[in-house]
Formats: C-alpha cells, structure tokens, sequence
C-alpha cells in the first residue's frame, strides 16, 4: 500500500489501456498517481497538486504535449518524462528542447521507464540550485531568476540552452567531456547521444558569441569534449 508521504506522479496519457496499465505498476513501485487524460487538465493538476514527477504523452485530445511542456517551464522545474509512440529525432529534440527531462519510446516496458524516472527524480532541483549568479566577461546567468544578459542585453535561451551554459559556466577553465555534459543535461540515459550536444552547442553560440563563427567562449576540445573561457578574451578557436 502506498504511503501518504510517497512522490505524487501525473501520468499525462488518453489511452485507456496506458491507464489502467501504469496506475497500478507505479503505485506498485512506490509512487502515489494521478491520472489526466488532455493538457488542460495536466496543466491545472501540475499547477494544484505540484507533483514530484510528470510522465506526459505527446499525441493529447485538446493540444500537443511539447505544448504543455512550454506551457510548464517557465514556472516549474517538474522532472517530466515523455512517454510516446513519436520516435522521430526530431520530436524527440523538439521535446528535450522545451525542457523534457527524457523520452521513452512506445510500446515500453515498466523496468525501463522506472529508471528513467528514478533519473530525472534524482535529477531535481538539478545543476543550477548552486552558485545562485555567475559571470564571465560580458556573460551573466542570474540562476535564480534563469536570466542570462551578455553585455547588459538580455539573451533568450530555450530551457536546455540555459541549462548547458549554466552548467558550463560553473565549471568554467575545466575541460568537460562530451559524457559528463550529456549526463548533466539530458540524464545518464543520453551519455551516447553526441548529436545532441553538437546541436545545442552551435544554438548556443549563435546567441552568447559575439563570433560564433569563431568562438571565444566556449572552445572545443577535440575528441573530448568543451571548455568554457574563464577569459572571455581568449582566443582558442573550433
């Protein structure tokens, strides 16, 4: 029997079947669930109820579940995992892009997506609880309020973007590999996926490099990994 005190899980899926399959398989593996079955009500249940987690289906009667992700970033750091039959790179990118913790593949199984969400739990509040503000040259992240300004100007990331330049800048000087950045980021499950990385890094240094053709702050190191500038005058190029 689940314990009042047990995470609170908002299962976001409109298919019968997937219902009445997981709601019994997480209480059994210890969570408390709730269910909703379209965005407008995982929305008014994530704002009411602040679940520890939200496993969210793409393919919703009333919007696009990538929606309901945009929809609860900007005021919440909910760990939320995609659970959908979409397995297009492009959704998946679409999705990890707007702040998605992980996507699993339908048809699942169980084991698989309890340790995806043991992951993304153990994940929150995640890399940018500590140091509240940082800076580097011109560069500031306010992690806080997750506002980053390069010469006094405000500059627009997505959810991932902030956090991979956060996590860069707090380890500003160190070498990091392409591993360790992929963990940080998109969870342990995604310490292969490469892509992801290379895409992310040229978004990013389209918005933070004065010449993101030839960038000064966040430098590649080749074969391993990046390097974020402690000088922003450096002049190490890609």
């Amino acid at each position: 029997m689940t314990v009042p005190s047990a995470p609170l899980l908002l299962v976001v899926d409109d298919e019968p079947q997937i219902q009445r399959f997981l709601k019994p398989a997480l209480t059994a593996a210890g969570y408390r669930v709730t269910m909703a079955a379209t965005g407008a009500e995982a929305l008014r249940l994530a704002t009411r109820l602040a679940p520890a987690a939200i496993i969210l289906d793409l393919g919703l009667p009333d919007m696009d579940g990538k929606d309901v992700i945009a929809a609860l970033r900007p005021a919440s750091d909910t760990p939320i995992v995609v659970l959908s039959a979409r397995d297009r790179e492009a959704e998946k990118i679409a999705a990890l892009d707007l702040g998605a913790n992980d996507f699993v593949n339908k048809p699942f199984g169980i084991g698989e997506l309890l340790a995806r969400l043991r992951v993304a739990l153990r994940q929150r509040p995640g890399p940018l609880a500590e140091p509240e503000k940082l800076r580097v040259g011109e560069l500031s992240l306010d992690a806080a309020t997750r506002r980053v300004t390069r010469g006094g100007e405000p500059v627009h990331l997505t959810p991932t973007e902030f956090d991979l330049l956060a996590l860069l800048m707090r380890h500003a000087g160190r070498v990091m590999t392409h591993r360790q950045i992929l963990s940080a980021v998109w969870g342990p499950a995604h310490v292969n996926d490469t892509q992801y990385l290379r895409v992310f890094v040229g978004q990013l240094r389209q918005k933070i490099e004065r010449e993101p053709s030839a960038p000064a702050l966040i430098l590649t190191e080749p074969g391993v990994g990046y390097r974020f500038a402690e000088d922003a005058s450096e002049s190490e190029r890609d």
